[in-house]
């Protein structure tokens, strides 16, 4: 009876330092696989949003291609949404030289730069599919960006162009934002790449620049005809 008393002592006592073992090691991988889940996560994320500004950048070209169609098809020169004409500005900037420290690989890394959605940068840009979509609505706190105004909206054209069914961003403070520069001018890059040259050209097509709210200076993609 002492001999089976003891082994069940002993019994017990391995079982508990078992699954003190077992609980330290589980909650070691907890500590360190969680980071790693959480970046797949945001990859994903970013593809996403990626993706989703590749079709907006579609939808724009495809319908500058249909304006550039002669008359009555379409304007007999190519527009982005919004535009009034082929050579006017939709947003804040006029030239590429603006956007240098606002996004892309040349701007900072700090606070100057389009760096999210909070930014001062914001109101320089237009909102794609509009900014109270009932579907894809501005997210509170980024007030600033603006819809396109003047007699061809952006949001309604671009809402036209994908069936008055809009793209959402994947984050929770991402929108999808963008800008257009005026053609009739060319921008010729330095060869470090920090400063543009302008020059008139009455060929050359307007600029298209798209982004996502989220972090416009990393999800951008750039349309030029």
């Amino acid at each position: 009876m002492k001999a089976f008393l003891t082994a069940l002592r002993k019994s017990r006592a391995q079982t508990l330092a078992e699954f003190a073992v077992s609980t330290a090691m589980m909650a070691t991988l907890a500590t360190t696989a969680a980071p790693k889940f959480s970046g797949i996560g945001e990859g994903a994320k970013e593809k996403k949003t990626m993706a989703e500004i590749d079709k907006i950048v579609t939808a724009a070209n495809n319908w500058y291609n249909k304006m550039a169609l002669p008359l009555p098809e379409g304007e007999g020169r190519g527009r982005f949404p919004g535009q009034e004409r082929y050579d006017s500005q939709v947003g804040g900037y006029s030239g590429e030289q603006q956007l240098i420290l606002v996004i892309g690989d040349q701007a900072p890394t700090d606070s100057t730069s389009f760096y999210g959605f909070t930014s001062a940068h914001r109101t320089a840009w237009r909102s794609v599919f509009g900014i109270n979509h009932v579907k894809a609505p501005l997210p509170a706190g980024s007030q600033g960006v603006l819809d396109d105004t003047g007699s061809r909206l952006g949001h309604v054209e671009y809402l036209e162009g994908f069936g008055q069914r809009p793209s959402k961003s994947p984050y929770q403070d991402g929108h999808y934002i963008y800008i257009a520069l005026p053609g009739g001018v060319k921008y010729t890059p330095s060869e470090d790449g920090m400063t543009y040259t302008s020059t008139d050209c009455g060929s050359c097509p307007p600029i298209l620049y798209v982004a996502d709210l989220e972090r416009p200076v990393k999800f951008f993609k750039k349309l030029k005809p």
